[in-house]
Parts: structure tokens; sequence; C-alpha cells
């Protein structure tokens, strides 16, 4: 049996549909009842409704160590899905929690129960930084410590070395590093983060833009990727996944194309983003309501860093879907 966590996200409600697709016996832990009809939404937007009933639905937490017991009875494979996305420096401990300490139970318990294989779903945010003589972030890319670092991209470097940690006490591992995960723009009002964000921001008539680019990927593609590499020979190795690098722009414009609204059509260069940053800071902080917009997220909007998939080409003959055909046609 699989065990899934984080299986009411995105990726994780996906992955589910992948799986169940493929014949596997899935066991998914959830934390609320309400989360679990995200991911029967997912397959009811599918019409595979019939499929839902196959999940093994356990109550447990990544964080709650004495629940983990029951979830791993019967597990042959592991694929650790579950994370706290957050740019707001006000959720530092938060992150590092639920991402690194949150990892580091599920890698224990995956080394105590024998797991065949771990796959942890990890974020081009925790790569390494461009050196001077290079074009493309890779897998080989050192982290810089020196370098400024989001609390997120810390909090997803710290559980991929709690990854290594398990590689190096006898675990086979996967490590993948989507870019930003698109999922279907049908289901813009069903998940809060991620793609679901940038779908409602342009519906409600966004009028800015950057020129920043980054590594994007459709959410079919993460899934089905990842399982082949789960099925695969292939162990204690990582993998960037993305289809191409695109500028924020040009992924804005054609959002707005297909939801037939105005394109956002004011350049936001970097010296506006970074008062964008301070005036939200100085406003969430008087008025004690959530950022909007971080140091991180300015940054990272006008920053053109590209991203190689290469090795995962190489690795599997992958063929990804052009992005901009996908958001048309979901």
């Amino acid at each position: 049996m699989i065990l899934v966590t984080g299986g009411t996200g995105l990726v994780g409600a996906h992955l589910l549909l992948h799986l169940i697709e493929n014949g596997e016996n899935v066991r998914a832990i959830y934390r609320t009842q309400d989360n679990i009809q995200k991911t029967k939404s997912v397959f009811d937007l599918y019409k595979k409704s019939s499929l839902f009933e196959k999940i093994n639905w356990l109550e447990a937490d990544i964080l709650d160590v004495p629940s983990l017991e029951n979830a791993f009875i019967d597990i042959t494979d592991v694929y650790h899905c579950a994370a706290l996305i957050s740019f707001d420096p006000k959720d530092e401990e938060k992150l590092r929690k639920t991402n690194i300490e949150g990892t580091a139970n599920m890698v224990n318990f995956s080394i105590a129960k024998d797991i065949q294989k771990f796959c942890f779903i990890s974020s081009i945010a925790a790569l390494g930084d461009i050196a001077a003589h290079e074009t493309h972030i890779t897998e080989e890319t050192d982290w810089n410590p020196e370098k400024p670092h989001s609390d997120y991209a810390i909090s997803k470097y710290g559980a991929e070395m709690e990854v290594w940690r398990g590689q190096q006490e006898g675990l086979n591992v996967i490590i993948v590093n989507p870019g930003v995960i698109l999922g279907p723009l049908r289901m813009a009002n069903v998940f809060e983060q991620g793609s679901t964000e940038i779908y409602q921001k342009v519906s409600k008539g966004l009028s800015f833009y950057t020129l920043g680019s980054t590594g994007f990927i459709t959410i079919d593609d993460v899934v089905k990727t990842t399982y082949q590499l789960m099925k695969s020979e292939i162990k204690n190795e990582r993998f960037t996944l993305i289809s191409d690098n695109i500028v924020f722009r040009d992924i804005l414009n054609t959002i707005a194309d297909t939801l037939k609204v105005k394109r956002p059509h004011i350049h936001a260069k970097p010296f506006f983003m970074n008062l964008l940053w301070i005036s939200d800071f100085l406003f969430s902080n008087l008025f004690f309501r959530k950022r909007s917009i971080t140091k991180a997220t300015a940054k990272a909007s006008y920053s053109t860093n590209l991203y190689s998939n290469e090795k995962i080409k190489t690795a599997l003959g992958t063929v990804f879907t052009d992005i901009h055909f996908y958001i048309k046609e979901s």
C-alpha cells in the first residue's frame, strides 16, 4: 500500500487520482474532514467520482508522531506532499516545524518501517544559487547560505537535508523540485495557494505585471513524472521539474486572455515592487492583517532565474505539456 501525505492539497489530490487510476492501493492522511472535500472536487472535476471511494482515509498529522503509527501499517512506499507554503516572515517558526520537523518524522518512520521507496515533493526554491559563470540552475547548483533566501526556501532545503539523512541511513529516496505548479483553470476556487491565487488575481482585474521569470509546470506533469520515477529503478536522485522558463507578463496575459478579462497593463519595475512590499509591511502591522506581498515575493517577481530540466528529460525522455496551451484548455 502507498501512503500519501498532503492528499488534500493541489499536488496530493491529483497524485491520489493518478495513483488510483493506475491500480494502486492508496492510503491518505488528513487533519480535518472539511479538507477531504477539496480532494473530492478534483475527482468530480475529472468525472472520476467513483474512484474517490477507493482512497483509504486516515486521520493523522505529520507533526503528531503517535498518529503516524497507524498510518504506516502495511505501507510499502511513501509520497510526502504535505507542506506549509507561506512567504510571510511571521510564519517562519510554522514553516520550519511543518516542513522540516514534519519531514523528519516521515523519514524516521520510513526507516523504522523498512519502506521500499520514499518520494519527497520539494520545490525549485530549494535548489542552489546560480554562480557568475552559470546560465541555468540545475540539480547540482550549490546552495549558498550567505545569500538571502525566503523562510519557505530555507524550510524546504532543510526538509531535503532530512531526506538525504534518511538516504544515508539506508532509505531509498527520490526528490522532485517542481517549479510554479499550474492546476486547471476550472479549479480556481478550490485551492487557496499557487496557481489558484494567480488565477484569482487576474480574474479580479490585476493591473500590474513584471518582467521577471521562473520555471512553470502543469500539475499533470508533476504527478505523472513523479509516479514514473517511483516506479523506475532510479533512486537517491533529485530532479528539477519544469516545462519551461516563462516571463511572468506572458503567463498573466495568457490567463487574462483565457478568462476574457483585461490584461495587466502597468509594468511594475523593481523599485515599485520594493516600495510595495515596504508599504504592505507597514499596513499589515498597523491593521494586524496577513501580508499580501513580502520582500521575498517582491524580489522573485523581477528575478530572472532560469532552470534546467535536462536531467529529467534524459532520465525518462519526458515531454512536458506546453504551459500556454494547458491554461487555455484547462
